[in-house]
């Protein structure tokens, strides 16, 4: 695949959750770096996907751009000690290593447990910014659909998305460990974003729990997570409420999503807490200060502690990777071929082009002495000749493209059609 596609990654795999929360992006922040990426950088086919999980760019340039990146996103994130962060980025400056990690990540291969439905969801969603912001040129469309469509066929085809082994339900099932001892258990949920709301559901399924309460800073999405259950599943507290409900709840899930975190170790202390008090907190940043489990009798757990709660299911995931892998694979060859194809497209147009001019200029030199009849025979006959010559080279063109051969090819059609400083025409 002869493009200039890379991309540069800080992931769960080698950045520890300290790092990758002084580095994440929200919405408005991505939107920003791409045309910063963009209008700085002159990088093309871009793509900005920030999780709780990774932060990564993706981008075209024929030269590797990481430093330069890493740096811009150090200033975005006014880090001056970005250079220190550097170890903790992988880059991937082929183009197959790119596109197949894009891949994995999209489909839930490289998430943290494994086949997470909500990253596909996440790479739509950059998708859309990088469409919004015109800076998604043809080979990344085709990537992504070519992504998404490989998505449905996993979906479709194998067990890879059986069962509820998402963040979320990891989440469900650490609350259920925690407690197991615990008589009429109470959860409380602060923060409804995405994870946020897919927890709710989880806890409203569950017949584990006496009582779930969701708090959100906009009652009204509180209200309205909770009317798609039956009437008093899901209670709902104001946030000016949050106090008295901390000091109700057992085990508290935080998804609040701000740059510093919400419960201090002084909020906490405050609450006069009895016996065991769990926070869970799936922010990224965090939520829950680090020093918060230092109060008596309060635990904590981040997402970098949610790994593998989701056992079963995992399993049965896990067990469906090499049939992801083989579907992942028929994509990526069918993708590379039309990547190559339109690499050599330039080519067929100045190939047409030439042929066309030559073909004009002989009609030019006969319709003198010929009827109009005769002329319009001499037309379509030259023009059917055409057709078919060009045709023979484009089949040869693209099978060499499948062979991998087309850069052999690529010198002598250009020698043969004198096809050198030719422009392509519009």
């Amino acid at each position: 695949m002869s493009h200039s596609f890379k991309a540069v990654s800080l992931s769960f795999k080698k950045a520890p959750l300290a790092i990758r929360e002084l580095l994440a992006l929200d919405e408005p922040a991505c939107r920003r770096f791409l045309q910063q990426l963009h209008t700085d950088l002159h990088l093309s086919d871009l793509l900005v996907l920030s999780t709780c999980n990774r932060t990564e760019v993706y981008y075209a340039h024929d030269d590797d751009q990481s430093a330069a990146i890493i740096q811009a996103l150090g200033q975005l994130k006014h880090r001056a000690d970005i250079g220190n962060f550097a170890p903790y980025f992988d880059r991937y400056n082929e183009a197959e290593t790119a596109t197949r990690h894009l891949f994995e990540v999209a489909i839930g291969l490289d998430a943290q447990v494994v086949g997470d439905l909500q990253i596909i969801n996440q790479v739509k969603l950059a998708y859309q910014w990088a469409a919004d912001a015109d800076v998604a040129g043809p080979f990344l469309h085709r990537l992504l659909h070519t992504i998404f469509f490989t998505n449905k066929r996993v979906q479709q085809e194998t067990s890879f998305r059986d069962g509820a082994a998402s963040m979320s339900y990891a989440a469900l099932e650490l609350v259920e460990e925690l407690t197991a001892d615990v008589a009429s258990p109470r959860v409380l949920v602060v923060g409804l974003g995405e994870i946020g709301s897919d927890v709710c559901r989880h806890l409203a399924d569950s017949k584990s729990f006496a009582s779930v309460t969701l708090c959100n800073r906009t009652r009204a999405r509180a209200e309205e997570l909770a009317a798609e259950f039956a009437p008093g599943r899901l209670q709902v507290v104001d946030f000016e409420e949050l106090t008295s409900a901390l000091r109700e709840a057992d085990v508290i899930i935080s998804s609040i999503n701000r740059a510093e975190p919400f419960f201090t170790r002084e909020l906490v202390a405050h609450l006069d807490v009895l016996s065991y008090k769990f926070f869970i907190d799936l922010s990224v940043p965090r939520s829950v200060a680090a020093d918060v489990e230092q109060v008596p009798g309060v635990l904590v757990y981040n997402v970098d502690a949610i790994e593998s709660k989701a056992s079963a299911a995992l399993e049965q995931r896990l067990a469906a990777v090499p049939q992801v892998r083989s579907l992942i694979d028929s994509s990526l060859v069918d993708f590379a071929d039309w990547s190559r194809e339109m690499l050599v497209s330039p080519l067929i147009q100045r190939m047409k082009a030439g042929l066309e001019q030559l073909r004009q200029q002989e009609l030019d030199r006969f319709q003198k002495k010929a009827t109009p009849a005769e002329v319009k025979l001499l037309d379509e006959a030259t023009r059917a000749f055409m057709q078919k010559v060009l045709k023979q080279h484009v089949l040869q063109l693209k099978a060499a493209c499948r062979r991998d051969e087309v850069e052999q090819l690529l010198p002598l059609l250009t020698s043969i059609f004198d096809l050198e400083g030719q422009s392509v025409p519009a």
